[in-house]
């Protein structure tokens, strides 16, 4: 009987841990799942952009609300991203060609110093606004999984389109399009 009673301990021992090990292995994959996989935007087209308010390069603060009736050009960036450093000047180039229009370019840096921001956009000689979301609240609220990340938002508010990657100077010339007001 001794020995039989270790078997059923054992089996029992086995069956536990087992047990223990697939919890284990659901939660993980459960985890990775919703951390690096699953991918889908807080905010999609057809959703009303959500207000946030960010300081600027001055120190001011700057709230999405603030732009009710004009176009917006949303985009989320980074200084060591090549793709978001290449479509800097097409921005550029459009901030200055919209200058007396209803658009603006919003350009929300993820995560990093005052300093390397102003280095960079001193480097490339940018006048447009520049936010700085430093914690990447504004970057998780928006569901921004990869940079460069682009939101077209309307007059209305509306978020119109969302381009998640690099932009060439004519994509970028065709999104200022699709939120001036005045174009359609």
């Amino acid at each position: 009987m001794d020995k039989e009673e270790r078997a059923k301990r054992k089996r029992r021992r086995l069956w536990m841990r087992t047990a223990v090990l697939m919890t284990l292995a659901v939660v993980v994959s459960y985890v990775f799942y919703t951390n690096f996989v699953h991918t889908e935007e807080a905010v999609s087209e057809g959703d009303q952009a959500p207000n946030f308010t960010l300081m600027n390069m001055d120190g001011e603060r700057v709230e999405l609300a603030d732009y009710e009736g004009q176009g917006v050009f949303l985009n989320f960036w980074g200084t060591y991203c090549p793709p978001c450093e290449e479509e800097m000047p097409y921005m550029e180039d459009q901030h200055q060609a919209y200058l007396d229009d209803d658009v603006e370019i919003l350009a929300v840096n993820v995560g990093e110093s005052e300093l390397t921001i102003d280095r960079f956009v001193d480097r490339l000689q940018l006048t447009f606004p520049i936010l700085m979301d430093e914690n990447s609240d504004v970057m998780d609220y928006y569901g921004v999984g990869q940079l460069p990340a682009t939101y077209m938002i309307d007059e209305n508010g509306e978020v119109v389109h969302i381009r998640v990657g690099g932009m060439s100077e004519e994509h970028v010339q065709d999104f200022m399009e699709m939120v001036d007001p005045t174009s359609t």
